[in-house]
């Protein structure tokens, strides 16, 4: 229908700075389009990549189109295994806090094992960071607080029944 018009690669940094604004003025469906233009001049640019990957977790629970797939697809596209484990279990953790604000039947199920894949993966992070880069430890915390603070339990597979179809 429409002939996306390209982006020339010394713009690449300015457009790199818009998406960061839009995502900060929580306007993640601007940023991720800014993004793919990025990624259609610049494949292997890491920034946009990730930038790419927050605004579809950004947009986890307010809207249909955005994916958990779309945004793992992502991870295989960063050059850094710290990174790759990391923005996991950042997506994983968002997934969680999604499902912990809506109401689902087991939510609150769901949403600790989530959370439980996200410190898993903050811990695989967390044993390779690079000194001083103490990220992971700081969104383990976070989870540990919210399955604490939400009193979440895993699922007692003795006493599951699986819902009606």
């Amino acid at each position: 229908m429409f002939q996306i018009k390209p982006l020339s690669k010394e713009s690449i940094p300015a457009a790199l700075e818009k998406a960061e604004r839009y995502r900060l003025l929580n306007e993640p469906m601007l940023t991720e389009s800014i993004c793919l233009d990025i990624l259609e001049a610049d494949p292997e640019n890491q920034k946009a990549i990730v930038t790419l990957l927050l605004a579809i977790t950004d947009q986890f629970g307010t809207s249909a189109l955005s994916d958990a797939n779309t945004a793992k697809q992502l991870l295989s596209r960063l050059s850094d295994e710290y990174d790759k484990q990391y923005y996991s279990g950042l997506i994983c953790e968002r997934q969680g806090k999604a499902k912990l604000n809506k109401w689902i039947p087991d939510g609150g199920f769901v949403a600790y094992e989530w959370l439980r894949d996200a410190m898993d993966h903050y811990e695989k992070a967390e044993a390779i960071r690079p000194p001083g880069k103490d990220d992971s430890i700081l969104r383990w915390n976070t989870c540990a607080r919210l399955i604490m603070k939400h009193n979440l339990k895993p699922r007692d597979e003795n006493n599951f029944e699986p819902p009606l179809e």
